[in-house]
Order: structure tokens, then C-alpha cells, then sequence
């Protein structure tokens, strides 16, 4: 196990030894959802390789067979102990695969077997809490640019200059719109939330983690751009939708689903990219794979609020740590 390496080196020191034909990502819960926007990125860029995306359990318990030698999985789990993501590393293991995990925990369970380990921050600031998301969007465009090639590649590596800065301004911007929002949702017994794009999981781990986990408020969480196949028939006055707004390529389909919510007068919140500057910073070639960054760091900040409007602090939990399940 090698902690040593940087991204680049990592996949450098891979693709040296062998032929890489697929990439999974596997997680659990919040740590799943943090690779979802190299997933993304690569389902946008990637000409021939093969790209997954799992919660953990079910990638041990249906593994693809797809899964084999050419295969690099990156696993995630922020304290390194989740055990169906710990299976999954030894699942890969044992079909042959090359395995990068990324936790906060050093030596912790997840490491065991695991060929490279990168180490992150997460509580320091709000900056740190995106750098698992980072590593592995990064890791994601060491393997498509060292396999493929990636004609963006310097503006990304721009962007990644730059986002980790922006990112920590915008959550400490964004206070006191927080604590208007947590004012008007509070007593909610239940908030959907959508986006599009790379933000897709955003929207689903603020769901599930922030509103049921942390909040046990009961959510719904949907891409935007299903909205109209289904979700939008429960749309009306006063019904609360968060919506996590894109900029980039896929925020007409965020500003539609907007328009319709609008329409009708439902009770919604807009987390907007395009109001922390995002474009203003990030070259629009690669915008749309930095806008998870900005809006996962701004939410941060109203799921603060909201567990202060309500006294539930985001810690606070029924039976996660403390039951056997």
C-alpha cells in the first residue's frame, strides 16, 4: 500500500504496468455520492473506457464481470471503517483489480487492501470537506489523460488551482441567506431536492445524509431533468424543493424544472453556482465538473442553519453508531 503518490504518480505508476480498460467508483452514502463527479467527468470524456459507478454492497454482491486485471477501482469512505466499502476493496482484490482508496483515517480498515491510499482533510474547513470529491475527480483525469488523452487537461488542473479558494469564500458568504433559508424551512416535514450535471449526487446525498440522516426530515431526491416524467405532478403552493442550480451546460435543464416551480408558486430554494462566480474563475470548457465544489460547500453552511433553526445538531443519530444493523 503506497500513500506516498500524488494522483498523477499513482496512475502513472498503473498504467506503466499494466493495460486499463474500465474504471468503478464505490461507496457508501455521502462518500458514493463524492465520486460521482469523476464519474461523471469520465462518462463525458471517455472514448473507450469502461465506467461504473456502485454502492458498495451491491458491487460485492453482484460484482460486474467486467471486474478483472485492467480494472482500477476507487473506493471511498471518509473514516475508512464503512464495512461493505472495506469488502468491496477485498471483492476487487481478489478479481485482480488495482484498488485507490480515500479516507481521512490513517492505517484505518479500508487501507488494508488497497494498492494506493490517498489521505484527505475533511473538518478543518469547508475546503477540506471537498477534497475527497477532488482527489477523485483528479484521479479521474490522470486516467483519462494518461490513457487517452485529454485535450482540457491544463484548464482543469487551472481549475483545481482555483476552486478549493473559491469554494471556502463562497460558504463563508453565504450566512446569512443560510439562516433566511433555515428560518423558512424549519419546520418542514419534508424537503425534495434536485439538480443536474455533475451535481446530480449532490442533490441525492443532501437528501439522504443531510435531510434524513442528520435532520430525520423525510426527502425525495430526483435529477432534474426527470422532474417532468413523474416528480412534478406533486408540485404546488407552498410544497418546499431545494434546487441545486448548475451553471454550465446542463443549467437549462435546472432552469426549466425552476420555471415550472415558479409557475406554481412552491416554496423553493435556488443554490445557484452562478451566484458564488463560479464561470468568472473556471474556463467554460470545464466548467461543469466544478460546479459540485461550490454548491456542496454552500449547503454546508444552510444545513448548519437549518440544524441550528431546529436544535438537532448534524451529529445527532437514532441508530447509526449505536445499533448493530
Amino acid at each position: 500500500m503506497n500513500s506516498k503518490l500524488s494522483p498523477k504518480e499513482i496512475v502513472k505508476e498503473i498504467v506503466s504496468n499494466k493495460e486499463v480498460t474500465s474504471i468503478v467508483f464505490v461507496g457508501c452514502g455521502a462518500s458514493k455520492a463524492d465520486l460521482y463527479p469523476g464519474k461523471y467527468f469520465l462518462d463525458q470524456n471517455a472514448q473507450k473506457l469502461r465506467i461504473s459507478h456502485f454502492t458498495a454492497n451491491e458491487f460485492n454482491y453482484a460484482t460486474p464481470s467486467s471486474v478483472d486485471e485492467h480494472t482500477v477501482v476507487i473506493s471511498a469512505s471518509l473514516g475508512g471503517t464503512t464495512p461493505e466499502t472495506v469488502q468491496a476493496n477485498a471483492v476487487a482484490k481478489e478479481k485482480g483489480a488495482t484498488v485507490i482508496s480515500l479516507t481521512r483515517s490513517v492505517d484505518s480498515p479500508l487501507t488494508k487492501d488497497a494498492d494506493y491510499v490517498i489521505y484527505h482533510r475533511f473538518a478543518e474547513n469547508y475546503a477540506a470537506k471537498l477534497e475527497k470529491t477532488g482527489y477523485c475527480l483528479m484521479l479521474a483525469v490522470e486516467l483519462l489523460n494518461q490513457i487517452e488523452g485529454y485535450a482540457d487537461y491544463d484548464k482543469m488542473m487551472d481549475g483545481f488551482s482555483k476552486i478549493y479558494d473559491l469554494s471556502q469564500e463562497s460558504a463563508e458568504g453565504a450566512r446569512l441567506q443560510a439562516k433566511q433559508f433555515a428560518q423558512r424551512f424549519k419546520d418542514e416535514k419534508v424537503i425534495y431536492v434536485m439538480s443536474s450535471g455533475a451535481t446530480h449526487e449532490v442533490a441525492y446525498s443532501t437528501s439522504i445524509c443531510l435531510m434524513m440522516e442528520m435532520q430525520w426530515i423525510n426527502s425525495g431526491t430526483f435529477h432534474a431533468g426527470e422532474f417532468f416524467h413523474g416528480p412534478f405532478e406533486i408540485t404546488d403552493k407552498g410544497v418546499p424543493f431545494i434546487l441545486l442550480m448548475n451553471d454550465g451546460r446542463t443549467r437549462p435543464i435546472d432552469a426549466r424544472a425552476l420555471t415550472f416551480l415558479d409557475r406554481f408558486d412552491a416554496k423553493t430554494e435556488v443554490v445557484d453556482a452562478l451566484d458564488w462566480g463560479l464561470s468568472a474563475h473556471i474556463a467554460k470548457e470545464v466548467l461543469d465538473y466544478f460546479n459540485p465544489f461550490v454548491i456542496t460547500a454552500v449547503f454546508r453552511v444552510y444545513a448548519e442553519e437549518l440544524a441550528e433553526a431546529r436544535q438537532h445538531p448534524l451529529t445527532k443519530r437514532r441508530y447509526m453508531w449505536k445499533l448493530e444493523y
